[in-house]
């Protein structure tokens, strides 16, 4: 982690450990489990130059790969098979675990860092990404 992304202030980033957010607040997530998330995470990074907005990885269980998005936008919009949506909405609720920048936060760690509080991996990139790596 270099000087620049120390100093990355978002509200709902935890100060120590991990904590779980609410979907559909700050931000909806897609998580993609295993290979296929890291694979996933590789080409974004290479799409975006680097930049494609927070991505969050799981080293346990599943392996999951968490790519935050803006709230709102994966509710309504139809994903791939292999994709599991997080998001809000009536009679509808889920979390996402959220790791601090620094400190113990296995099984959890930060594969991309938000650059600022509203900056977010772009969802119809990622479903493109997604549609082209999972079909």
């Amino acid at each position: 982690m270099n000087a620049e992304n120390r100093d990355v202030h978002v509200s709902w980033i935890p100060l120590s450990g991990f904590h779980l957010r609410k979907a559909g607040v700050q931000f909806d997530a897609v998580r993609v489990d295993g290979e296929d998330g890291r694979r996933l995470a590789d080409w974004m990074e290479v799409l975006t130059g680097g930049d494609p907005g927070p991505v969050v990885m799981e080293d346990n269980g599943r392996r999951g790969v968490y790519f935050l998005l803006p709230p709102g936008t994966t509710a309504h919009r139809a994903w791939p098979r292999g994709v599991t949506r997080f998001n809000s909405g009536p009679a509808h609720v889920s979390y996402v675990p959220v790791p601090a920048l620094t400190g113990k936060t296995w099984p959890l760690s930060w594969r991309c860092l938000p650059s600022g509080p509203n900056r977010f991996v772009h969802p119809l990139l990622l479903r493109s990404a997604v549609r082209e790596l999972l079909s």
